[in-house]
């Protein structure tokens, strides 16, 4: 059965912007890590609401800031202050974006999370066709790259990655950040610790069923990929030890356990109705997690 939503009273207003939407619990949250994207941040918001104000299904969106220096941070503070559903997290330090991600994760609330980059190469009018394929059958759905979205040796080499990446941990040839998780499947991610985090490989290795959509790719709307050719291996390493980690840590576990990431006090403020509401677990999570990231600082 795919994810078929009925139309409540309260979804309506969930749905239509009402200002009570961050204190109810979405069926989906959206998780966007943001790193020099001030350009296309106003974009994407408006398309992503657009979207799902016409499924109308209840949903927040939970940008990243993953301490960037290029402005992006104060076009998300305008994002928050008009759109309820919207929330933003500032990192205390650039963790990277599959860190970035793993924070969002542990904010989310929805019985489905989306995953997407905010370079708008992924276009925010296939999350319903995510949506559509996601049951209880499967922990992920992928939205499967295509089209020409970077050069042709780019393209290359990141399919000879992929495929290394599918013969070790079963993730579909053409997976990449853009997906939808179950909420199992996040509480999952959100538990394994095997060195610095890589999202697809940790989907990979979580053990829940997957599937991939082809979805046409665009090329980057403004500016440059954060990813040169050097951070390009770096990442495609940074995936394959995590996997070989991840397998040898369950032979060994004493030797190779590693700490968790996403944990709360990664994060330096919070922005959004969501978080003005003093009686919230919510906010309550907030007072922790300033508290712990105090004593990291001492």
């Amino acid at each position: 059965m795919s994810f078929h939503l009925s139309v409540t009273k309260e979804r309506r207003q969930v749905a239509d912007g009402d200002a009570s939407a961050s204190l109810v619990s979405p069926e989906i949250s959206v998780v966007v890590p943001v790193y020099r994207n001030a350009d296309t941040l106003r974009e994407l918001h408006r398309r992503l609401r657009r979207t799902m104000t016409e499924r109308q299904l209840s949903y927040e969106i939970i940008f990243v800031e993953d301490c960037c220096p290029a402005g992006s941070l104060e076009v998300l503070k305008e994002l928050a202050q008009r759109d309820a559903r919207a929330a933003v997290l500032s990192l205390a330090a650039n963790v990277g974006q599959h860190s970035a991600v793993l924070v969002g994760l542990r904010y989310s609330r929805g019985r489905w999370t989306i995953v997407m980059d905010a370079d708008l190469q992924d276009p925010p009018e296939a999350v319903p066709l995510l949506l559509d394929a996601a049951d209880e059958s499967v922990g992920a759905v992928f939205a499967g790259r295509r089209g020409r979205y970077e050069s042709f040796s780019r393209l290359l080499t990141s399919r000879l990655f992929k495929g290394l990446l599918h013969l070790l941990c079963g993730v579909p040839r053409d997976a990449g950040i853009f997906v939808a998780l179950s909420r199992p499947l996040v509480e999952r991610l959100l538990k394994m610790r095997a060195g610095r985090p890589f999202v697809v490989s940790m989907i990979g290795c979580a053990g829940l069923p997957m599937l991939s959509l082809p979805v046409e790719r665009s090329r980057r709307a403004t500016g440059e990929s954060a990813y040169n050719f050097r951070g390009r291996l770096r990442s495609a390493s940074r995936a394959i030890v995590w996997v070989l980690r991840w397998k040898l840590q369950r032979i060994w576990p004493s030797r190779l356990a590693s700490s968790a990431s996403g944990d709360e006090s990664q994060v330096a403020s919070f922005f959004g109705r969501r978080f003005d509401e003093p009686e919230s677990e919510l906010a309550d999570r907030r007072v922790r997690a300033s508290s712990a990231a105090k004593k990291i600082q001492r």
